[in-house]
Order: structure tokens, then sequence, then C-alpha cells
């Protein structure tokens, strides 16, 4: 998406309609463009501007200050600010800096992002403290519009390639009693939160086989029927017919019943699927290291 609605803005950046329209007035602060219908929008440059803003008036500065600066006069602050903040802080600011990089579609400004966050928190704090909630943000504007698929796929890409550049650094698995089998079902093509969680695992030393994306329902089953994994883990994020996905779910967990089948999602999959008692509703990254 290149151009704006200021409530796409709201989504963006946090900040409340009513007081982007008093920055705008008031400072200058950005300006909105008008469609031959008279309708107002704001283009990718002036979303990135008003992201780096907000990140600085949540650190304390005026914005009256920051409105007379220019973009590299915001880009230099940003970096002497970011030196001495708190990490809670220095995620946000991480965050702002990869959604801005991804509106414009900027790889350099996106790789160095990417590798400040590592060298100040390693893979595993970076993704945990940034990078999954930056995915989060992502699915949220996805879902409603606020960036085009292009964007996403762009900025994905990257962090597709960075995941299994990590994996293939790990040293062999050293722990047999655990086998771990990861796959997204039918039209499920997003893979980076598949990527992590294999990750995750390996990490621990511990056995995983990666189906992949978009794997059918009957191949999952027949795996799982051959190497009687300990642990089975998927993601359904598009929407699923319930009984389909639960007609699965129930043959998967019956032809496993010392297996543990793990699963994430989007709420209204996760709201229609069946209770088992070795069936595990994974709400964070977090919760699938505390198993491990």
């Amino acid at each position: 998406m290149e151009y704006y609605q200021i409530t796409d803005l709201e989504q963006l950046t946090g900040i409340k309609a009513h007081t982007i329209r008093i920055w705008e007035k008031r400072y200058g602060l950005i300006t909105p463009k008008r469609t031959s219908t008279n309708i107002r929008f704001y283009d990718n440059d002036e979303a990135r501007r008003l992201l780096n803003i907000t990140t600085l008036v949540k650190h304390g500065y005026k914005i009256s200050k920051l409105a007379t600066l220019s973009e590299s006069e915001i880009a230099e602050l940003l970096r002497y600010t970011m030196a001495g903040l708190p990490n809670d802080a220095i995620c946000e600011t991480f965050i702002n800096n990869l959604i801005a990089a991804m509106l414009k579609m900027d790889e350099v400004a996106f790789e160095k992002t990417f590798a400040s966050l590592l060298v100040r928190f390693g893979l595993y704090k970076g993704m945990l403290d940034v990078i999954y909630p930056f995915l989060m943000r992502l699915g949220i504007l996805w879902q409603t519009n606020d960036v085009a698929p292009i964007q996403e796929h762009f900025a994905s890409g990257i962090i597709r390639r960075k995941l299994m550049s990590a994996i293939d650094g790990l040293p062999q698995t050293t722990k047999k009693h655990k086998r771990f089998i990861l796959f997204l079902p039918p039209e499920e093509w997003h893979e980076i939160g598949l990527l992590f969680s294999e990750y995750l695992i390996r990490k621990e030393g511990i056995q995983v086989i990666n189906l992949g994306q978009n794997v059918p329902y009957q191949n999952v089953i027949h795996i799982s029927r051959e190497l009687h994994p300990t642990h089975i883990l998927t993601f359904f994020v598009a929407r699923k017919e319930p009984a389909e996905m639960n007609g699965f779910l129930k043959t998967l967990l019956k032809d496993n019943p010392e297996a543990r089948v793990l699963i994430s999602g989007s709420s209204f999959n996760m709201d229609e699927i069946v209770s088992h008692k070795n069936l595990i509703r994974l709400q964070s990254p977090q919760q699938l290291v505390e198993m491990l």
C-alpha cells in the first residue's frame, strides 16, 4: 500500500488521529495530498517520517522541536537516542525502524536494523523481543489492508533468509528421546513462525523434521504413522473450515496417542479447535521454549 488515510497512520504509529491532525495543522509535521475526489491521503515518506518522530516523542522529545528538523537530523537523533535507551524502549524503536524500512522497501535500512538488533540482543532474544512483536504488528496491518502483500513479502523474505542461515549454523542433534514434526497445513504459506520454532527446538539439540508449507493433511498423517514423533507442531493462520480442521486433528491424535500436538494461529481458528488432553494451544514462543 503506497497511500494511507489518517486512520491507517493511527494503526501504524499508535498515535490518535486527532493528535496527528493537531501536529499537522500546528507544526506542518506532515502534509496530506488529495485525490481527484478531494479525499486526503499520505504517502510512504510521510508515514515513515511520522513513525520516526513518534519514536522520539515517546522518549521525551518535544514535537515543536522535532517538526523543525530535517530527515537526516531526525535519523541522527534516533541513532543518538537509541544508544542510551533501556532494552524495552530499544525494542520498540527497532520495531518502528523495521516498519519504516518495510514501507519504503529499503533493503539496506532493513538489513542494518536487523544487524543492529542481532549485535545488541543476539538472534534468540532479538527474535523474541523484536522480530516476533514486529510480525504480530505486521499481521494486524496486513489483515486490515494497511500494508500491501508485496511489502509483507519483502520483510518476511529477509527474516526467512536470516532464520534459515541461523538454523544451518546450529550443531547436529544430540537428544534422541524427542522428535518434532513441523508443518504448515494446506493453503498456509507464511513460514516465519515455523522456521523460528525449528530454530528454538534445534537450539536445544532436539531432532526436527520440517515438512514445510502447504502440506496435505493425509501426508502428515502418513508421515506421523511412520516416524512416531513425540511432538507435532503447526500453525493455522488462514481461515479453515472447522469440520475439516478438527477431523484432521482427531485423526492425528488418535494415530499418535503418546504425542503432544502443538498448535498456534489466528483466534478465529483457535476458537474452533477441539479440546484434547494431548493438544496444546501455544500462545507465544516463550511457551514453546518452556516445554523444551
